[in-house]
C-alpha cells in the first residue's frame, strides 16, 4: 500500500492541473517547461496555487464535465466583473466544446442576474479574446 502525502498530493494536483491547462490554453503554455511557469516577486506563489487548486483540483474534479464547468465558470466571471480571467476563460469554453451562439446566450442571461454593466463588460471581453463574427 502506498502512502499519500501531502507533497505528493500537490505534486499530482500541480501535474493533473498543468496537463489540464495546456488542453485548454495551449497557446499560453507554448514552448515553456514546468518550471518557467514559477513567477517571482509580490504574490508570486498565487499562479502555483491557481495551477494546484483550480486547475488540479477543481477542474478535474468527477461532477462536471469541462463543457459545463465552462459554463458556471463563465457565469461567475461575468458576475464578479473579473475580465482579466474571462479573456482566458471564453477561449477555454470554445475549446471544452460550448458555440459561439451558446457564449453569447451565457452573456445575454448574465444581464439578468449580474446587471448590464457587468455583461456589457464581458461582451467586449469576449470580442477581444474570440473575435466578432459580424465585421
Amino acid at each position: 500500500m502506498t502512502l499519500t502525502t501531502p507533497e505528493n498530493e500537490m505534486s499530482n494536483d500541480r501535474e493533473d492541473g498543468l496537463d489540464l491547462l495546456r488542453e485548454m490554453l495551449p497557446e499560453m503554455l507554448e514552448g515553456q517547461s514546468s518550471d518557467e511557469l514559477q513567477v517571482e516577486g509580490f504574490a508570486g506563489e498565487l499562479a502555483e496555487l491557481s495551477l494546484q487548486n483550480v486547475f488540479g483540483r477543481l477542474w478535474t474534479r468527477p461532477g462536471l464535465d469541462r463543457r459545463s464547468r465552462s459554463l458556471v465558470t463563465l457565469g461567475i466571471l461575468i458576475a464578479l466583473r473579473a475580465n482579466e480571467e474571462l479573456a482566458f476563460h471564453f477561449p477555454i469554453a470554445l475549446r471544452n466544446g460550448l458555440t459561439r451562439a451558446e457564449l453569447e446566450e451565457v452573456v445575454y442571461h448574465a444581464s439578468g442576474y449580474a446587471g448590464f454593466p457587468a455583461a456589457s463588460a464581458a461582451r467586449l471581453v469576449a470580442i477581444q479574446s474570440i473575435g466578432d463574427t459580424t465585421s
